[in-house]
């Protein structure tokens, strides 16, 4: 076998066959307790006069692609926070508004796969390459004189990585393929640093390493299986850090204190009292809210002076920094993101707000007066920015984010051929309220965009950037209107409206469940959703112990039968 010295396309074939498909499908065999015998722990919250959670047959059990974040990320909690992972090619596709349940029903394209072997043999090189990496990948000395002791140490190696890498111990046989790998490479190459690099790569290009396989011990039945341990790891630490389990985790599910409900809490607890949490919580808003979009939006500039992409990286920035607020500092009633006069400034921001810049660099925490137009959310420049047109505002695009984002409703998509634009201002239709209104004469537009523009409409005092504004075309706005029969004369009175809408929370409640199970909750599942909904009041609305109750839930740790 001939090696290369710096290209990896040669090991194509051995990786393919020796590696990847190695054990691609296999569950874990454990013996756990039986669900019977496992003991429910309360929560310190008031909520022990609650009955258990409902019985019910869980949803299927589906393969789960590595996002683009969670790729990066997880090679970086296995090699270190300076490892530089290049960017995979295969975009996120968003299924339910989630890149976490669109991960279950997505592939790798050739172009995919080939983005991804360049990226595992330049996080390998760096890995062995720099004394930072090799102090926490490699445990043993690897420039011995000893033959032998080399080998033990290549084996020890794969090992180690390989549990990190995989979420899991390797097989017997999938580390003998490891280790063989890697030695035939050091012997071809004359470098043991070159042979672990072959290895440690053909681990990362491994359906092992870039599918999350969660799947129970056994056979599953009617009423579910508690996941294989290392599993329910592995779906804990994506859950609350969206990356791979840290060594602990990993022990605790190898000594068996996931296999309890007291282990499984303790842990989520840990992972919710470290720094880690943070980004995790934030993923989660980031995909729910569409956050991501910012990062590839544009605006006309020559209609809006004041947008630039880093005005639009600090508006996704002000909104995640207030969501962190409400969560992590204050741990308050969600609803009140909706509501709050809070505000975390930029100079850039601060221009855009129409109000003095708090600091000369840099993010600040204001609160704004009561007589400012701004407030909660809907009045971010992220969200409206987002939900506008290049060149201008859209109620359609801002009702309908309301309904489906911040709701959960379903808005069928308009019959094929049909002429969605809105016409443009004239002498007797300038506001966007007078174009929308002669929109909805015809009758095969009407349905929808009753349901979505008079929604948007109240939020036309804030332009394509969020840029606040009292008139459109020189004619007064009227932001006045209704959300499932409850009237509103403005913004702010739209944004109090949404926060005591019965569907606010238990949209919420739907959205973080499916984020957490990579899945769409099925209709069997809905009494569970309800109990959550259920304890999320008597937990009065605070994010953290939502997350915590859904951990605990069948809903979390049931396994249902793979698809």
């Amino acid at each position: 076998m001939q090696f290369p010295s710096s290209t990896s396309y040669a090991l194509n074939y051995l990786i393919v066959f020796s590696v990847v498909c190695s054990g691609c499908i296999e569950a874990r065999r454990t013996t756990l307790e039986p669900m019977s015998e496992l003991v429910s722990t309360e929560i310190d919250s008031g909520l022990n006069d609650l009955p258990p959670a409902p019985s019910v047959p869980p949803g299927s059990t589906a393969l789960r692609r590595l996002t683009r974040t969670q790729y990066e990320q997880s090679l970086k909690s296995v090699f270190g926070e300076t490892v530089v992972v290049p960017k995979v090619s295969e975009p996120d596709i968003p299924e339910a508004g989630l890149f976490s349940v669109g991960a279950s029903i997505t592939s790798y394209s050739p172009r995919g796969i080939a983005s991804l072997e360049e990226a595992a043999y330049a996080v390998a090189q760096q890995v062995v390459s720099t004394d930072e990496l090799k102090s926490r990948a490699i445990p043993c000395d690897l420039e011995t004189e000893s033959t032998e002791t080399r080998v033990s140490c290549i084996n020890d190696i794969m090992a180690l990585n390989g549990l990190r890498l995989w979420r899991r111990p390797l097989k017997e046989d999938e580390l003998g393929r490891l280790v063989s790998l890697a030695n035939q490479a050091t012997e071809v190459l004359n470098d043991p640093w070159q042979g672990v690099s072959f290895g440690l790569a053909a681990m990362m290009q491994s359906p092992n390493f870039l599918y999350r396989l969660e799947l129970a011990p056994s056979q599953v039945s009617a009423e579910g299986e508690r996941f294989d341990p290392y599993a329910l790891a592995t779906r804990l630490s994506f859950f609350l850090w969206n990356h791979s389990p840290d060594d602990e985790l990993l022990e605790a599910a190898d000594s068996g204190i996931l296999d309890t409900q007291e282990g499984l809490k303790a842990q989520a607890e840990r992972l919710m009292a470290s720094p880690q949490f943070k980004f995790g919580l934030e993923q989660f808003f980031i995909e729910k809210l569409k956050l991501y979009e910012l990062d590839t939006l544009r605006k006309d500039p020559l209609q809006f002076d004041h947008y630039s992409p880093e005005l639009m990286r600090e508006a996704r920035e002000e909104t995640l920094r207030l969501i962190d607020y409400y969560v992590l500092e204050r741990d308050s009633d969600l609803r009140e993101l909706m509501t709050s006069r809070e505000h975390f400034l930029t100079p850039r921001l601060a221009a855009l707000y129409g109000v003095p810049a708090p600091v000369q660099d840099g993010f600040r925490r204001v609160t704004l007066p009561e007589e400012s137009p701004r407030l909660g959310l809907l009045s971010h420049a992220s969200l409206l920015s987002i939900n506008a047109h290049p060149a201008a505002s859209s109620a359609t695009l801002r009702g309908r984010f309301v309904r489906t984002v911040l709701l959960c409703q379903e808005i069928p998509p308009p019959p094929p051929g049909v002429d969605t634009a809105i016409p443009e201002a004239s002498g007797n239709t300038r506001t966007l309220r007078d174009r929308v209104a002669e929109h909805l004469t015809n009758p095969s537009c009407a349905g929808c965009h009753k349901l979505l523009d008079p929604i948007g409409l109240a939020l036309e005092n804030y332009d394509a950037i969020g840029r606040w504004r009292e008139r459109d075309n020189g004619a007064l706005i009227d932001a006045s209107g209704e959300l499932d029969g409850v009237s509103y004369e403005d913004p702010q009175s739209l944004s109090q409206v949404v926060r005591e809408h019965p569907g606010f929370t238990s949209c919420l409640v739907k959205s973080v469940a499916q984020y957490a199970t990579g899945r769409l909750i099925t209709n069997e599942e809905a009494p569970l959703l309800q109990d959550l909904n259920t304890r999320f009041e008597r937990l009065e609305f605070r994010l953290k112990p939502l997350f915590l109750e859904l951990v605990l839930s069948p809903l979390f740790y049931n396994a249902g039968a793979p698809k």
